[in-house]
């Protein structure tokens, strides 16, 4: 190309000798700038336009054609009868003095169509320019290197000729301009930074489909080879290389995983982050099950510290599994996760990057423990789903039936002046740290199981980003943790003296009986016969066919919550402690009980999230009787009229054995009351919110095809 080029300019050197020991015509370029000279010389073209004839006479005499008068190119003006000849002037033939350039020009595609016609099509002048033409390397040539984009423009991001022809890519040019092909060339001034003949040609353009075009698909890698040389060389060799050379569409271009034109540098986090979507175009499946694992989600919601694809199966030199050379081959597996994960034993590269959790016969344990946790997760909330679904309906019919009696207990169970102690100061203190733990887990959680919505997206990004959000999840798991530690200390601290007292009345010994006895006596939060007595009674009563139970201290759901919170905490704790630390406990077990913690730490905290703002909302805080809010947990007081209605088996119980009056507590709520209120809304809202928000986009993804 740079030969052919030299020796065009020695062609135009001969011309210009050529031309110059010819005989000057009658009339020099001075007669023909008496008039083109002037600036405001034009005439009407066939369509009535206005052209301006103007020739700039400085610009030309410093351009390459300088030396030349005006009738080398322009040879058929009739100068003696110009201007006004019948037969308008011929357009000039730079093929002349450049028959070599020209041929090339005439197999270009711009070439094919000028020869059928097409006058849309640009032209030597249309590029190089008419009485302005210089050098490529002269700043002042619009091919010049740093100028060339802005004349490809003019056609390239023409609208009304794009809609028109329809031709190549209409936003080419402005991708190109954010590119870092263009910064480098126009921020940086780096001639070796490629304009557009670097990768198009310059004479010799055609279509991307033809294969003799620098970006036929098969010529791509080698065009870019160019500048790139070192990475050709790796690419050739790769698996993507080797389907290229064999013809195989399957196998990735430069420009499927860079684009053509918004090509962007690898070490920025933009790369980074619709890499992944570029390897997902051919690995469909690969790339839905990688966004499911940690490294996918954090990606997704903007992480830029977790693996992307080529963090693991490598850049340009991406090869089989099998192959030897592989990152992710069993021998190099190892060196590739301690990249990122230090401490990494070799059970740990067990973990199943793009496990199939439906895929029985590859990963059995993560098929049945997905089955496991769907099941529970669908059996809890049809089962609670239907529960409350009943309530509100037998609720609704008796507030409709006699409202006013609704809504006079209700007056009655707040205005009541005597108030009993139904929970000790500890005991509420508890009970805030859990509400302020269990939201920002849920807050800090939840946004990684549904990382595809954009409220998720919100959330993380009010946190700071992945990395915050994950430290303020595990400083509220401790917080968690710590509390339910001292909670089961209290209760040992309760138990283990009175493992004395706990005898047969007959024998005065220990035994299983009397400890039983214990366990499920009136006080115990532990389930009995009376609450299955009392969950019969109860379905009963929603269908109108018995009595309201009369609830003893604890009924069958707040019992159902508390060992919830024991089940929670002892699997959402066990998994997250082994996301937490991977590498100490795959030294011990195999990599794929991390896939398996995944599971069950994501769908068991849906579980509890969904119960806690739905069902148990309902049941403490919805209910016709106690909307919009039960402020006993944070008062610790419970009025005489809400335990006739609410708990009348634990009232006849406490006046049975004289107990009741030493429940009786002060008025020091009063004082604390809107601050409490306003922390429980607060939470409740965000609860409601966090709930609704978390139904819309699970009804979306069901309905999405």
């Amino acid at each position: 190309m740079r030969g052919y080029l030299n020796y065009t300019k020695i062609l135009a050197v001969v011309c210009l000798l050529i031309v110059r020991a010819a005989p000057a015509g009658a009339q020099g370029n001075d007669d023909c700038l008496a008039c083109h000279g002037e600036a405001d010389f034009t005439v009407e073209d066939e369509k009535g336009d206005t052209v301006s004839l103007h020739v700039d006479r400085a610009l030309f005499e410093s351009s390459s054609h300088g030396a030349f008068s005006c009738t080398d190119c322009h040879g058929d003006v009739d100068l003696a009868g110009h201007p006004g000849q019948e037969t308008p002037p011929a357009k000039v033939n730079c093929a002349l003095c450049h028959e070599d350039v020209a041929g090339v020009f005439r197999r270009s595609i711009h070439g094919q169509l000028l020869e059928m016609g097409d006058r849309e099509v640009p032209d030597c002048s249309a590029c190089h320019g008419r009485h302005d033409i210089f050098p490529a390397r002269d700043r002042r040539s619009s091919v010049n290197k740093f100028n060339l984009m802005y004349t490809c423009a003019k056609c390239h991001q023409n609208e009304e000729l794009q809609k028109k022809r329809k031709f190549g890519s209409p936003d080419a040019i402005p991708l190109f301009y954010e590119s870092v092909h263009a910064k480098g060339l126009l921020r940086d001034g780096l001639v070796v930074a490629p304009s557009c003949n670097d990768c198009h040609g310059s004479h010799e353009i055609q279509v991307s489909s033809n294969p003799e075009s620098p970006i036929y698909r098969r010529n791509v890698y080698k065009t870019c080879g160019k500048c790139h040389t070192r990475i050709e060389e790796v690419y050739r060799t790769s698996i993507h290389g080797e389907l290229v050379e064999q013809g195989d569409k399957r196998g990735p271009v430069c420009y499927d995983c860079h684009e053509s034109h918004r090509i962007i540098s690898p070490e920025t986090v933009a790369f980074k982050h619709y890499s992944d979507e570029k390897c997902g175009q051919c690995h469909q499946d690969m790339l839905k099950r990688y966004q499911e694992t940690f490294h996918g989600k954090a990606m997704a919601l903007g992480a830029t510290d977790v693996a992307a694809c080529y963090d693991c199966h490598g850049h340009h030199d991406i090869v089989r599994t099998s192959d030897p050379r592989s990152y992710i081959h069993p021998d190099n597996r190892l060196a590739t996760c301690s990249r990122c994960h230090e401490n990494a034993t070799p059970k740990f590269t067990g973990f199943i990057t793009h496990a199939n959790y439906f895929d029985r016969r590859s990963y059995p344990q993560l098929f049945y423990t997905f089955i496991l946790m769907t099941s529970l997760l669908v059996g809890v909330f049809a089962f609670f789903g239907l529960h409350t679904l009943l309530w509100i309906i037998r609720s609704t019919a008796l507030f409709l039936r006699d409202s006013k009696a609704f809504r006079h207990a209700k007056i009655r169970v707040r205005k009541d002046e005597l108030v009993y102690r139904r929970f000790n100061p500890l005991e509420r203190f508890f009970h805030i740290l859990l509400i302020i733990s269990f939201t920002t887990l849920a807050l800090t959680g939840l946004p990684l199981k549904f990382f595809y919505a954009d409220w998720a997206r919100v959330l993380i990004k009010l946190f700071g980003g992945v990395q915050n959000a994950g430290y303020l999840h595990r400083f509220a798991a401790l917080i968690l943790f710590v509390v339910f530690v001292i909670h089961v200390v209290n209760l040992a601290k309760g138990f283990i003296p009175r493992l004395k007292t706990i005898k047969d009345p007959a024998s005065g010994k220990f035994s299983l009986k009397a400890l039983a006895a214990y366990f499920f006596r009136p006080d115990s939060l532990i389930p009995g016969w009376r609450d299955v007595r009392d969950f019969w009674d109860h379905q009963k009563w929603f269908f109108g066919r018995g009595a309201k139970p009369k609830f003893d201290r604890w009924t069958y759901w707040e019992k159902f919550d508390y060992f919830a919170v024991f089940w929670g905490v002892a699997i959402i704790g066990l998994s997250g402690l082994i996301m937490w630390f991977p590498a100490f406990f795959t030294f011990f077990l195999p990599g794929w009980v991390i896939n398996v913690a995944q599971i069950t730490h994501s769908d068991e905290a849906l579980l509890a999230a969904g119960f806690i703002f739905t069902f148990h909302f309902f049941n403490v805080h919805f209910r016709i009787e106690k909307f919009p809010m039960d402020t006993v947990i944070f008062s610790g007081k419970i009025s005489l009229a809400e335990l006739k209605e609410e708990r009348a088996g634990w009232l006849e119980r406490l006046e049975l054995q004289d107990r009741l009056d030493r429940l009786k507590a002060g008025d020091e709520w009063e004082g604390w009351r809107p601050i409490a209120r306003t922390f429980g809304f607060i939470a409740f809202g965000v609860g409601l919110l966090l709930a609704g928000s978390i139904f819309v986009v699970m009804v979306l993804r069901l309905l999405s095809p």
